[in-house]
């Protein structure tokens, strides 16, 4: 609150070369709001004005020396003194000629004496009163001017650029923030319509229009994110917080806006939702993996003791080559340390174990599969292989060749070899996992110990699997609960980049009736495949090693070939404008692909 005006008495000077007169205006205007200041000639008179402000000056026009209007006169020509009222006091009838005279310079009244003591009084009372109330305007213009300077001094400091329009929507304030933030000076932008600096981006002009249009038609404030441009042209991101002002009719009078700029926090938060997006996909597609080897690995298991052993041992496998991952930030990962990470899990003696090749590193894809590879021969080779006797050894051996990696793994002094009757888990996992990062392998089942010859290029190339019938082509699965659904005779595209999943989803359909027409693990090849293969359906992944599959769903789509998602993405990460396909999140269920492939192909024919 503003502090109370001063109870100080009021000065009022009275000038008059007879000391009676003087003492009858002390005791005439003797009150306690008023103090009679006194002097007994003008002399004296300009003395007192230089160290006193008063409020009324009471002149005698005759006096020796200096007389009442020489001393006005002087009293107009200083500026200290030159708004003071000076009332005439005279005992000589005035003429017009000085009564003019007067007044020219500066008188406000005469008063003839004797003066009337009431009219006195209630004279000196007004210029009082108005003296007073010229303080209390002086004081408060003082402390309005010091606050406005401290709002100044604040909003030129504050990160905060605040912006004026008037209801023409014309700029009227810039601050130092928003020249600070924008790049423009107020010179240069006041006065101008807002739109027509090319201050507001283009795209959120209709926006910003609105918003303005809004604060005038009546709404009291609003808060908005808005494009800026800056001075150089850079696009930045702002919240803004408005609010009209109005005038006493309620009419708005100018719009005050506030903006923050938010492009670093937007930025931060949409890495944040990439991040958090991908690190979902990466859980789930591991949750899927670790999925799939539970299924494989309890399929091809005669016992419980043997699921027990191969599963964590696999798992294991697949952690290991996490941790070196994770170490090194996903970038990548050692062979020399995913062969390591064999003899830390203890799966073979080191001295059985020879090893020969560069240094190199992996990608994060090719090393997870790699690892559950050279997990595998190591797991077959300790139960059928060299590593089975005591004096079976191992020796894998890499080069690099035509941009190849190119890897041997050779089995000795074990048990008579012979071709295996039927391809196990471990076997269909080697072959599917290399093929996927667009390599091979292959095995020699020679008598003196098996040996694989595997490749893995530096890009992977898309995969095409030939289209087989299985024996049960007429099969029906029966589900959980009872129900079947039919995908006999029906041919479907997987595009997984994950070899475990894109091997369960292909057990799964064929379990089913279903035939596995193709299968692609990078984008290049999914494209091939989606704008060329004949088939009822496809299993979509929601991303393929690291880029989006919009192009493969559009491709889709424009053939009218039915999918479904499989992904561990949600759908904010998926390609806009397929909103109608159903989504399979992973890890995923028998029953939840069966259903999804039978649903999207049940009302087409089935391809011959």
């Amino acid at each position: 609150m503003p502090p109370e005006p001063s109870a100080d008495p009021v000065k009022v000077l009275a000038v008059d070369d007879v000391p009676e007169n003087l003492a009858a205006l002390a005791a005439l205007l003797q009150t306690e709001n008023v103090e009679l200041v006194m002097a007994r000639s003008g002399t004296e008179a300009l003395e007192l004005l230089l160290v006193q402000d008063v409020a009324l000056a009471l002149l005698d026009v005759q006096m020796p020396g200096m007389d009442g209007f020489e001393l006005a006169e002087l009293m107009r020509g200083t500026e200290r003194t030159r708004r003071v009222p000076i009332v005439f006091l005279t005992a000589v009838a005035t003429d017009e000629r000085r009564r003019f005279r007067g007044y020219e310079a500066g008188a406000v009244d005469y008063l003839l004496k004797p003066v009337d003591p009431t009219i006195v009084r209630n004279k000196v009372g007004v210029f009082v009163e108005l003296f007073r109330q010229r303080q209390d305007l002086a004081r408060q213009r003082d402390e309005h001017a010091t606050t406005l300077a401290r709002l100044k001094a604040h909003s030129d400091n504050s990160p905060l650029a605040i912006v004026e329009l008037d209801r023409d929507r014309r700029i009227v304030a810039w601050s130092k923030g928003a020249e600070r933030l924008f790049g423009w000076r107020c010179a240069e932008v006041a006065s101008f319509p807002a739109c027509e600096i090319e201050w507001v981006q283009a795209e959120d002009r209709p926006a910003f229009t609105r918003l303005i249009d809004d604060l005038i038609g009546g709404s009291p404030r609003d808060t908005h994110v808005l494009a800026f441009r800056t001075a150089g042209g850079f696009a930045i991101e702002c919240e803004c917080y408005c609010s009209a002002l109005t005038d006493i009719s309620g009419r708005p009078v100018s719009i005050n806006i506030q903006m923050l700029d938010v492009t670093e926090r937007r930025r931060a938060e949409e890495t944040q939702r990439l991040l958090i997006g991908e690190l979902n996909h990466r859980v789930k597609n591991t949750l899927a993996s670790v999925q799939a080897i539970t299924q494989q690995t309890l399929r091809f298991s005669a016992r419980p003791s043997d699921f027990a052993s191969t599963f964590l041992g696999r798992i294991h496998s697949l952690a290991n080559a996490h941790s070196l991952l994770s170490g090194a930030t996903w970038q990548g990962a050692s062979l020399s340390g995913l062969i390591d990470g064999q003899f830390a899990i203890g799966a073979f003696a080191p001295e059985r174990f020879v090893t020969s090749g560069p240094d190199l590193d992996l990608a994060p894809e090719t090393a997870l599969h790699l690892a559950l590879v050279i997990h595998e021969l190591v797991t077959n080779a300790h139960k059928y292989g060299a590593l089975s006797v005591p004096a079976g050894t191992v020796s894998l051996t890499w080069r690099i060749a035509d941009g190849m990696l190119r890897l041997k793994w050779r089995e000795r002094g074990g048990p008579s070899v012979a071709v295996p009757a039927r391809k196990g888990f471990g076997s269909a996992l080697i072959e599917r996992s290399l093929n996927a990062e667009g390599g091979g392998a292959t095995a020699d089942y020679a008598a003196e110990g098996v040996s694989w010859i595997l490749s893995l290029p530096h890009l992977p190339a898309p995969r095409v699997r030939e289209a087989v019938v299985p024996p049960h082509l007429a099969a029906r699965t029966v589900l959980e609960d009872g129900g079947t659904e039919d995908l006999a005779g029906r041919r479907f595209l997987i595009v997984e980049d994950e070899p475990l999943v894109a091997l369960e989803l292909a057990g799964i359909i064929e379990d089913a009736g279903g035939v596995i027409a193709g299968s692609a693990a990078d984008l290049a090849g999914a494209l091939t495949l989606a704008r060329e293969l004949e088939v009822d359906g496809a299993l979509l992944d929601g991303n393929l090693q690291g880029q989006p599959v919009d192009e493969v769903a559009a491709a889709l789509a424009g053939r009218a070939i039915p999918f479904v998602f499989v992904s561990g993405y949600g759908r904010d990460h998926l390609p806009a404008g397929h909103d109608d396909v159903a989504l399979v999140g992973k890890p995923f269920g028998a029953r939840q692909i069966v259903r999804a492939a039978a649903s999207m192909t049940r009302n087409s024919p089935v391809i011959g």
